[in-house]
Parts: structure tokens; C-alpha cells; sequence
């Protein structure tokens, strides 16, 4: 894949006259045989490899070839359908839609003809404006600007204070979590059984005896949840480290907190002119007679192309939302990749916008061909849940139902580990697959254990920082005003937006693990070391029986 020219290559650490003859793991042609069918030492010629072989795999810096165009010339084109046919639909709707009352049955013409505008006027009377707020919901609704305008103002800041936590003392930000994980469950737990002792109706609603019961059960998922964090202490050890050394990519290149919400900021203006276009849909029809038990009425009959613009602007939009997200991954992961692999501490120039580039460019058919997949695996998904709210009887549904789950839930997970292979190598999206298998089946365990935890850590931890965000507001805005019970709504509204904020963080940063773990195990795969803190800390993931190390790092 890159020339002997290209920038910003490390230097291989093993000599290669005494360089092993096996070939490295990502290297070998698909299907591979077993080790033990191989002979290292035999001197008999071998046969001539696969045309479809992969690569030595590194990053991309030259220029690339356009990948699965037919993929992005099926996304423009349902987006132009959807934006021509929207135009169409503005352009020719009867505005008759909203006064349908005001028609009436002519027999003499068998048509639906205008009786009066009388019903119209006093119809659009009906809208006027009343003065509904009282000075308590305006009071609540001025202080729950306010207190939203500065919790967006402040995550700015408290996200860049999280980054910097997170890359110098990612062991206390941690260790000073841990115990709300336990302390916050066992405070809602006592606080209801005591509020529903104290309240008649859900005492009388639910005697002692089955409160203390449901208090007992939930103790012993705490239990449980303490008993987790015990037996699986050594591996929060070691997603701490993973954490920091994210962190620290993350904050060589923080070009990403810019661009990266712009992907949103996009997909909402896509958003805007199609829901015009869908509410417009709606008014394109007319006005026809209908019976009714031998009497004619009138109603509306919308043209017959409305319900399939429906379907295709729905696809547009859905299709959009996953193409948005698999381009943020593919940029990231670009960006993580060309940081990683530059040789000791110097970055490459320009990283940011040539990952935008390729996204935008070479690679925007694999982009759209992986959020098509993505797609069509959450519309499965969805159909999947709809059919088991209908209909839960027999076991063979049941277990076909839990067959698709699992063979979706394998679709996503290698799907995310193929962007950054597409993002890294500039291939094709099946060949990024492949190279994603061949990376998956050595090294699942692995990939699970970095997956898992470190969401799930990192999760955690932004939830007790808003947690404690929201107490704060509470105990000022009851301090300062006299909201009442008010105060707990705007509190929980703050905590519910400092959530989304953080959450963009913290996704961030897991895409940022992602994808230093596909370049550690390109690095293990080639037998050099591009970021010796990296390999410190991922050489202690474990590894699954199945892998084979070709070069003893």
C-alpha cells in the first residue's frame, strides 16, 4: 500500500536477515492455512500467492483511488430525488388542504364546490393568542433559559477541564468515580422506600412486606455490581491506562472538537428542507366527494406519488444519518491513524484535512456503502422488535428472533473495526472487511475487553460529573429564587444537557481507542513500534487462544 517514499515511516526494529519466513498476520491470503499445516523450513518452491492477498498494511499517504462509486452515485441520487421531487411537491400544492370543512357536496355538478368562507374565518379565529403564563411559568421559563444558556457555555470548558483530567490523572478522576457507582444506586434505593413509606397511597398500594422485598432485591444487585468490580479490579487498572493514552491522542489533535460537530451541524441543514418538503407532501391532493351510507361528503385525496415520496425521503433521511456517522469515524480514525503512525513526536501537517479530503473524495463510496449497511441492519432490527411486541408465542421464533439479534449485533461490530481499516488503507470496503476479519479472529478477546470497559467507565464517569452538576444548580436556584419544585425540573433538564455534551465527548474519545488498537495491531503485524507508550499499555491486552504471533515483540 505506501511506497518506500513516504513520509514519516519508523523504522522497522528487527533485522532482516534474521527475519522470520513467516509472513505477518494480516498479510496472508484469505483463506490462511493452519500453522501446523506449514512447513518453515521446506526449500520446495512456493506457489504463486493470491492476487487478492492483503497488502503490508500501513497508512495511505499518497494519493488513492475511488472506491464502490456505485454506492455514492445510489446516495446522490435518492438525495436528488428527494430535493427534486420536494421542490415539485412546494411548487404544486393546493392550498384548499386546510379548508376541506368549508366544502360542500353539489349534486347538480356531483362536485365538491366552496359553500362559504364563514366556517374558514371562524376556523382561523380559533388560533388566536391568549395570555396562558402566569408569572410562576414565567418565572420557570426565563430561569430555565438562563440556567441551559450557561450549562452550554460552561461544558466547553468543563470538557476540556474532563480531557485534561483524563490524560494527567486518569487514576484519581477514576478512583473518585467508583464509589457513586455504588453510593448513587443505594441513595435512589433508600430514598424510594422511605418516600413510599411516608406516602399513604403507595404504602397502602404496596405493603411493607414487598417493599422490603424490592429494597432487598436491589441491595443484592448493587451486591452483584460490587462483586463485578472485585473479581474484574486488575482490568480497571488497565482501562485507565487505555483512557489515558486516548486521552493524550485526543489532545494532539483538537481540531477534532471543531470539525467533528459540523457533521451534526450538516446533517441538521440536510434535515430542514426535507421536512419542509414532507409537510408540503401533504398538501398535494384535492378535494373529492365520498359516500357514506348513501350520503356524499367531502374529503381529502392526496395524489397518488405522495405515499412513495415518503418512503423516499424517510430512506434519504435515515440513510444521511448513518453515512454522517460512519464519515465521523472515518475522519477520526484518519486523523488518530496519520498522529500514530508519524515517526517519534513530529505530526504531519495538514492531517486533519486530508482525512476530510478522503472522506469527501476516494472513499465517499465506502462511506456510503457502510452507512447502507448500517441502515438496513437498524431497519431489520427494528422489524425484529416490532414482530416481538405483536407475537411472542412459539420457540422457534423465538430462537430465530435471537439468531438475527446475534447476526446484526456481528454486522455492527465488524463494521466498526472496517471503517478504520478504509480510513488507514483507502480500500474498498469488502477489502477492509477481510483485513477486519483476519484482525477480529486473532484478537477478539481483546477488542471485546477495549470495547466494553472503557464505555462503560467512561459512561460512568460522566454521569457523576453531571450528576454533581445538577445538585449544584438545585441547591443555587433554590438559594437565589423561589422556584419551588420547579427548580427540580430545570436541575434535571441541565443534567440531561450536560449528558449530551459529554456523551459527544466521550464518543469521541472511544473512537480514538478504536482506532488505536487497529494501528497497535497493525504495528504487531508489521513488527514495529510507532508509539512505544501505546505498546506499553495494549501489549497487556489479553489475547485469544487462536492468535499466533509471527514476530516475538
Amino acid at each position: 500500500m505506501a511506497s518506500s517514499e513516504e513520509p514519516n515511516k519508523p523504522a522497522n526494529i528487527y533485522d532482516s536477515s534474521s527475519a522470520s519466513p513467516t509472513q505477518p498476520l494480516l498479510s496472508k491470503p484469505y483463506p490462511v492455512p493452519s500453522i501446523e499445516e506449514q512447513d518453515p523450513y521446506s526449500t520446495a518452491p512456493q506457489s504463486e500467492p493470491d492476487r487478492t492477498q492483503f497488502l503490508q498494511i500501513t497508512y495511505h499517504y499518497g494519493p488513492r483511488p475511488f472506491k464502490d462509486l456505485p454506492f455514492l452515485i445510489l446516495f446522490l441520487l435518492i438525495s436528488l430525488c428527494t430535493f427534486g421531487f420536494g421542490i415539485f411537491s412546494v411548487a404544486h400544492h393546493n392550498s384548499n388542504y386546510s379548508s376541506v370543512s368549508s366544502f360542500s357536496y353539489d349534486p347538480s355538478s356531483s362536485s365538491c364546490v366552496r359553500s362559504s368562507i364563514s366556517s374558514h374565518v371562524s376556523s382561523f379565529a380559533r388560533f388566536g393568542f391568549s395570555n396562558f403564563g402566569s408569572s410562576s411559568k414565567s418565572g420557570f421559563i426565563r430561569g430555565l433559559i438562563w440556567v441551559l444558556v450557561i450549562t452550554f457555555v460552561l461544558s466547553l470548558p468543563l470538557v476540556w477541564a474532563v480531557l485534561l483530567l483524563l490524560k494527567y490523572y486518569t487514576k484519581q478522576l477514576v478512583y473518585a468515580s467508583l464509589p457513586f457507582f455504588i453510593v448513587i444506586p443505594i441513595g435512589v434505593n433508600v430514598y424510594w422506600f422511605v418516600a413510599c413509606t411516608v406516602k399513604s397511597s403507595c404504602s397502602n398500594a404496596l405493603p411493607l412486606a414487598y417493599r422490603i422485598l424490592v429494597m432487598l432485591f436491589v441491595f443484592l444487585i448493587i451486591g452483584v455490581i460490587v462483586w463485578i468490580f472485585v473479581l474484574n479490579w486488575h482490568r480497571v487498572e488497565l482501562t485507565i491506562n487505555i483512557i489515558s493514552v486516548a486521552s493524550n491522542a485526543l489532545s494532539r489533535n483538537l481540531g477534532l472538537f471543531g470539525v467533528v460537530p459540523c457533521f451534526k451541524i450538516g446533517l441538521l441543514v440536510y434535515y430542514v428542507p426535507i421536512v419542509v418538503f414532507l409537510v408540503f407532501a401533504r398538501l398535494n391532493g384535492k378535494i373529492v366527494p365520498r359516500e357514506s351510507n348513501g350520503e356524499y361528503y367531502c374529503a381529502w385525496k392526496r395524489d397518488g406519488w405522495v405515499p412513495a415520496y415518503y418512503a423516499l425521503a424517510i430512506l434519504a433521511m435515515l440513510w444521511s444519518a448513518t453515512v454522517m456517522v460512519e464519515a465521523k469515524a472515518y475522519v477520526i480514525s484518519g486523523t488518530i491513524a496519520q498522529w500514530y503512525f508519524s515517526k517519534d513526536d513530529s505530526t504531519p501537517k495538514r492531517k486533519l484535512r486530508s482525512s476530510l479530503r478522503n472522506a469527501f473524495g476516494p472513499s465517499a463510496g465506502t462511506i456510503c456503502f457502510s452507512g447502507l449497511l448500517i441502515c438496513v441492519v437498524h431497519l431489520v432490527r427494528a422489524a425484529v422488535d416490532s414482530a416481538r411486541r405483536e407475537d411472542t408465542s412459539g420457540i422457534v421464533k423465538v430462537v430465530l428472533r435471537c439468531c438475527v439479534n446475534v447476526f446484526l449485533s456481528a454486522i455492527e461490530f465488524l463494521n466498526k473495526f472496517t471503517i478504520n481499516f478504509a480510513a488507514i488503507t483507502g480500500e474498498a470496503y469488502c477489502t477492509c472487511a477481510r483485513m477486519t476479519y483476519e484482525l477480529l479472529r486473532r484478537n477478539l478477546l481483546s477488542t471485546v475487553f477495549v470495547e466494553t470497559i472503557s464505555t462503560r467507565l467512561l459512561g460512568g464517569i460522566i454521569f457523576v460529573l453531571s450528576a454533581i452538576y445538577a445538585v449544584v444548580v438545585c441547591a443555587i436556584l433554590n438559594g437565589v429564587s423561589d422556584l419551588g419544585v420547579y427548580s427540580y425540573y430545570i436541575s434535571l433538564l441541565a443534567w440531561a444537557l450536560l449528558m449530551v455534551v459529554l456523551g459527544f465527548f466521550v464518543h469521541l474519545l472511544d473512537n480514538v481507542i478504536d482506532t488505536i488498537y487497529v494501528c497497535y495491531a497493525i504495528d504487531r503485524d508489521r513488527g514495529e513500534v510507532c508509539k512505544a507508550e501505546v505498546h506499553d499499555v495494549y501489549v497487556q491486552l489479553p489475547i485469544s487462544r487462536s492468535h499466533r504471533t509471527p514476530l516475538n515483540v
